[in-house]
């Protein structure tokens, strides 16, 4: 068998931490490796995990096997300390260098670094392995949706496992003494909280500089020594700053450079590392959300970051992220990048395009207090690894109680790890609002999310309304075929009802593309109908493998959504009609004479909307055109003010004549003649469904 030491493919030329730049001195280590496996070696394409197509491999339920290839450090970094760094490696990783293991560590999820200062000098050439331990029992590990044996409750909605080196593993050269952590905090939306802190040679009083570079027309400059500890902190003040907004996402690029104390920075020792960040705030006020001292409203989408033939690995960086625009295009400004921490490239371009980002680790599925501390030890090492992206505007810890067996309410011990986990997040950054237990059963949280689906609209109407005036705290969750529970808001009656921004962060139903187009225009004017909340994520952006949920299907291609743009749902201003649908495609019978709706208006943007809402009959089907119908119907002027519900107004239609199906055209054209509302309303015959034939007594 042909050895794959000497072929080592970059498939991936872009350097993997754009917001942690040193991509003046990098090596990627992509490509083909081997990969010693039971019964023998096959190569492996890195970073595909090793069930995936795309890594050449394919095999499934393989719990160990070690990776191997030759490195060399380049001969022109004799200057410097060369730092091997993994983005994740699924879960406990042996790295060995020429036999000698020089690294550990246990984490699928969660990037490392190994200092091979003293282990490969500068154009030295050895074997890199990296042992890779993967239980197919992955009950008291974290592993978010990747299968398990035994299965567990969550086998329906999990997938295929992701093992072994699944993000990018490059080398990169830094100084004699380096940063190896930088946090940005730009909170104050007038400049930035710095914290450095170094490694290397001599941390202890070692001197560095933070200059702006980029993003600022003045020249921000300071300089800081390290303590004791090799920790620096300080703050850099922005003579005119520029908040970061979705609208507006500006960023500023911060040099750390340092040097030991008894070197000159222009020695050619220095470490420089060039840093992003933006300047913007989040509040919670009134049980509203507002960032930058503006009230925003959630729109998001559900993104589990998953590809048919690459797994959580994107097959590149193109497509990685290109699942950002196809979240914007759909009308979305938030994406919950669902039990997963995503590359982070993708967070970085989420930055530059302004688009929101709830982020969440993954959680395992049977409680202990070895699990429990499994789950707590991603926190430090998500925040360090992100917490200077400004598009991250929520932290997700615990998600419905998976992990902790459904069981919030009625366990003391399993309630204390979700406060437990909860309070070592809000240690370490204060910043964000945080959810401790996303969906069901919240014990102490900074927004009240709920998880809700149901197909029947009647059903879904009245109970959304009940959880927006208060009058019900829980809902159904069907669990399981044979296993419907009742689920609240609240893990104890001691939660605050008030005060707190509550919000709905998975919904969506439906078996059809058809009818899950014809859900999302229904289920999300309810949410739309309430101004108590805060927003919504809709479940989800694409399909994954059997679950067939997604706007998108697996490859990213769009569905038919029966003549729907998900970016009319989704968009700042939309139409919430008076009526509870029948069927999709048959929202109403077709009426034989004059047909009479009520119509509001919500508006989640700046200033007042006003005008006039439209309507007009056109073939079933038919796309959108404000053609100007003779027959036109408008309604009296309607006024919106932002984040509240217009009072209704009355739009009445002549029926469509004698045809069997027709589509009712709604729209909202304002003081100026601009369209910007629309909707519509599908009249076609309703069929009860068929229950004849033989049945089970």
């Amino acid at each position: 068998m042909n050895s794959a030491l000497e072929r080592p493919a970059h498939p991936r030329p872009e350097y993997p931490r754009p917001d942690l730049d040193r991509s003046d001195r990098w090596v990627s280590l992509e490509g083909t490796w081997d990969l010693d496996v039971p019964g023998g070696t096959v190569p492996v394409i890195v970073p595909f995990a090793w069930e995936t197509a795309a890594s050449g491999v394919g095999r499934t339920w393989l719990e160990h096997a070690t990776y191997r290839r030759r490195i060399t450090v380049p001969a022109e970094w004799a200057s410097a300390r060369p730092v091997l760094c993994f983005g994740a490696v699924h879960h406990r990783a042996v790295v060995r260098v020429d036999g000698v293991a020089v690294a550990e560590h246990v984490g699928g999820y969660t990037a490392f670094e190994v200092d091979l200062d003293g282990v490969l000098a500068p154009g030295a050439t050895a074997t890199l392995e990296v042992e890779v331990e993967a239980p197919a029992d992955k009950r008291s590990i974290p592993h978010g949706k990747q299968r398990s044996i035994p299965r567990d409750d969550y086998d329906g909605v999990s997938f295929t496992p992701t093992s072994g080196i699944w993000q990018p593993v490059w080398l990169e050269a830094r100084g004699r003494t380096y940063a190896s952590r930088v946090a940005l905090r730009g909170d104050s939306l007038t400049g930035f909280d710095v914290a450095v802190d170094l490694a290397g040679d001599a941390p202890a009083g070692s001197a560095v500089t933070v200059e702006v570079t980029s993003g600022s027309d003045a020249q921000e400059r300071i300089e800081l020594v390290a303590d004791g500890a090799g920790s620096a902190v300080g703050r850099v003040e922005i003579a005119h700053p520029r908040s970061w907004s979705p609208a507006d996402p500006h960023l500023y690029v911060l040099v750390v450079t340092c040097w030991s104390a008894d070197v000159g920075a222009s020695d050619g020792l220095a470490d420089r590392v060039a840093v992003t960040g933006g300047l913007r705030r989040l509040d919670r006020r009134g049980g509203h959300l507002y960032l930058n001292d503006e009230r925003i409203y959630v729109r998001g989408v559900l993104d589990q970051g998953y590809w048919p033939e690459s797994g959580l690995t994107a097959p590149d960086v193109d497509s990685l992220l290109a699942d950002l625009r196809h979240a914007r295009d759909l009308g979305y400004n938030l994406v919950r990048k669902h039990l997963k921490l995503e590359d982070p490239r993708w967070l970085h371009h989420a930055d530059r395009t302004g688009m929101l980002v709830w982020a969440e680790p993954p959680a395992p599925s049977r409680f202990s207090e070895e699990a429990a501390a499994a789950f707590e030890a991603q926190i430090g090492p998500m925040v360090e690894r992100d917490g200077n992206h400004p598009s991250i505007v929520v932290w997700g810890l615990y998600n419905e109680e998976w992990g902790l067996d459904w069981d919030i309410p009625g366990s003391p011990e399993r309630a204390a790890a979700a406060e437990r986990a909860y309070d070592a997040l809000r240690a370490l950054d204060a910043s964000r609002p945080i959810v401790e237990n996303s969906g069901w059963a919240h014990v102490r949280t900074d927004l009240v999310d709920w998880h809700y689906y149901d197909e029947d609209p009647a059903a879904w109407a009245a109970n959304v309304a009940s959880l927006a005036d208060g009058t019900s705290e829980d809902f159904p969750v069907k669990l399981a075929p044979d296993f419907v529970a009742k689920k609240s808001l609240y893990g104890s009656a001691d939660h605050p009802r008030t005060g707190i921004p509550v919000l709905n962060s998975e919904y969506g139903a439906g078996f059809t593309s058809l009818e899950r187009a014809w859900h999302l225009r229904w289920q999300t004017q309810e949410l739309r109908r309430h101004d108590r909340f805060a927003g919504y994520v809709y479940t989800e952006l694409a399909d994954v493998e059997h679950e067939m949920a997604g706007l998108l299907d697996a490859d990213r291609r769009p569905k038919d959504r029966g003549g729907l743009d998900p970016a009319d749902v989704n968009t700042e201003t939309v139409l919430v009609v008076d009526l509870v649908p029948a069927a999709a495609g048959a929202d109403i019978a077709v009426p034989e004479a004059d047909l009479a709706l009520d119509v509001h208006v919500s508006h989640h943007g700046p200033g007042v909307v006003s005008g006039y809402v439209r309507a007009a009959w056109v073939p079933a089907g038919a796309p959108f055109a404000a053609s100007g119908d003779p027959h036109e119907a408008a309604s009296e002027r309607v006024e919106a003010k932002p984040f509240e519900l217009s009072p209704p107004v009355r739009v009445t239609v002549p029926g469509p004549g004698p045809v069997p199906s027709a589509r009712l055209h709604l729209w909202l054209t304002d003081d100026d003649g601009v369209v910007r509302a629309r909707t519509f309303v599908d009249a076609a015959p309703i069929e009860e469904p068929n229950r004849r034939g033989p049945r089970w007594a």
